[in-house]
C-alpha cells in the first residue's frame, strides 16, 4: 500500500484529487495539506511513501516546502503536479528535490503512474518536460551573468547586491533608487525565484555565482 499526501490550496482540487486516489488500489491517501507550511508539518508527522504537491501556495510554496522536505523527510517522495510548466518552475522544483513533475490536467492514470514510480524510487515527467530538463543539463550550468533569466537587469542588479550583504537601505543609495523602488524590486525578487525570504534568495544568488 502506498501512502500519499496530498497538497494544494485549492479545496475543491485538493479534495477531489484525494477521492480519485483513494479509490485505485494500491493507494491510501494518509492526509491533505492547504499550503507549503501544513504540507511539510503533515508530512513530517505522517511520513508519507509520496506527496502530490502544488507549487503556488500560501505561506510556503511548493518548490520550498519541496526543498524542507528533502532535508526534514529525506525518505518521501514528492510529485509535483501543478499548473506551471515554465522552465524556472521545472528547473526550480528539481533542484529542490522533486522526483516527479506533471502539469494539472494529466489523466488519472498518469498521475497514478507518477505516484507508484516515485514510490518505487524512480523519477517521472512529461515527454515534453524530460526533454527540455535533459537539453538543460546537458548544456551545463548557466554563466552567472545568465543566471536567473526570469529577472530584470535592475532585480539582478538588486540581486546581487542581497547577495554581497548589503541591506535595503545601501542597495539604494549604491544604485540611487528610494527605498520603496528597492523594496518593491526585492518583493519581485522574491516572487520570480519562489522563495520564502531574504535568506532563501541569497542561497540561491551565491549558488548561481552572485554577490562576488
Amino acid at each position: 500500500m502506498i501512502r500519499v499526501l496530498v497538497a494544494d490550496d485549492h479545496p475543491i482540487y485538493r479534495d477531489g484529487l484525494a477521492v480519485l486516489l483513494a479509490s485505485v488500489d494500491g493507494l491510501e491517501v494518509v492526509g491533505t495539506a492547504a499550503d507549503g507550511v501544513e504540507a511539510v508539518a503533515a508530512a513530517t508527522r505522517l511520513q508519507p511513501d509520496v506527496v502530490v504537491m502544488d507549487v503556488q501556495m500560501p505561506r510556503l510554496n511548493g518548490v520550498e516546502a519541496t526543498r524542507r522536505l528533502a532535508t526534514d523527510a529525506p525518505g518521501v517522495g514528492i510529485v509535483v503536479l501543478t499548473m506551471s510548466e515554465d522552465d524556472g518552475t521545472v528547473f526550480a522544483a528539481v533542484r529542490a528535490g522533486a522526483r516527479g513533475y506533471l502539469v494539472k490536467g494529466a489523466e488519472q492514470e498518469e498521475i497514478v503512474r507518477a505516484i507508484t514510480t516515485v514510490a518505487a524510487g524512480g523519477a517521472v515527467f512529461g515527454a515534453t518536460l524530460a526533454l527540455r530538463i535533459a537539453e538543460f543539463f546537458a548544456a551545463g550550468p548557466p554563466a552567472p551573468t545568465e543566471a536567473f533569466p526570469q529577472l530584470t537587469a535592475r532585480e539582478r542588479e538588486i540581486l546581487d547586491l542581497l547577495a554581497a550583504g548589503r541591506s535595503n537601505g545601501q542597495i539604494a543609495a549604491a544604485l540611487y533608487l528610494s527605498p520603496k523602488t528597492v523594496r518593491n524590486n526585492v518583493s519581485n525578487v522574491f516572487a520570480k525565484l519562489q522563495v520564502a525570504d531574504r535568506a532563501e534568495a541569497i542561497v540561491r544568488a551565491r549558488e548561481a555565482g552572485l554577490g562576488h
